[in-house]
């Protein structure tokens, strides 16, 4: 992989959340560095076993470990960047029902309630991962689905809806390993549903008839 773009951290205002302090946040934020200055030197290096064309005997092993650890920091650091991006303060627990999502959520679980019953039961699964809800961009329907080691458990092709951090670091300041479920309720009382509405492919969309 040669890639000459250098990735830079983005920026996320979201001091003053409800149910999760800044500390937690100062601290989160310096992880998601680490994973862009990971992804940066990962694909450095890379490139530098590419500037002859090939790959020898010899460097297949060095090769090969580096372009495997690349995928767990790029992976990384793009889900922070849709965790953090999908909050903002005073954020609302469920989206407003005349919505895109909360139809979509109708149409793909049965009801709204389901769907976050299902997400939320997703995110207290036992270990340390990712609970994403992602969209079919086939025909819009809607997913849950639990990411382990950041590049593992991902859905090929489908859009990352909304998605929240329940690796142990995302919340531990706040609440013992045990209370994950009220981290959970405190990250929904602060999602950017617009935000969540902006990542979604409506053209695909295609809302079953009714008799």
């Amino acid at each position: 992989m040669i890639n000459k773009f250098t990735y830079q951290p983005k920026q996320f205002d979201l001091s003053g959340l409800s149910g999760i302090s800044d500390k937690t946040l100062e601290m989160h934020f310096k992880l998601y560095e680490g994973y862009v200055k990971e992804t940066n030197k990962l694909t450095e290096k890379i490139s530098e076993f590419l500037q002859d064309g090939k790959i020898d005997q010899e460097e297949v092993p060095a090769y090969s470990e580096l372009t495997r650890r690349l995928g767990f920091e790029y992976n990384g650091m793009v889900l922070h960047e849709y965790y953090f991006g999908n909050m903002k303060r005073q954020g609302s627990v469920d989206p407003d029902k005349n919505s895109t999502f909360f139809k979509l959520a109708e149409d793909s679980f049965g009801s709204y309630d389901i769907w976050k019953a299902d997400f939320v039961s997703v995110g207290k699964m036992r270990g340390v991962g990712w609970a994403i809800c992602y969209q079919n961009p086939a025909n819009g329907a809607l997913s849950n689905h639990w990411i382990s080691l950041h590049e593992t458990g991902n859905i090929a092709g489908f859009v990352p809806a909304l998605v929240m951090d329940v690796w142990e670091h995302a919340f531990i300041l706040d609440y013992a390993p045990a209370d994950r479920p009220k981290y959970i309720e405190a990250f929904f009382s602060n999602i950017d549903w617009a935000a969540v509405e902006k990542r979604l492919q409506v053209n695909t969309v295609s809302r079953p008839a009714t008799a």
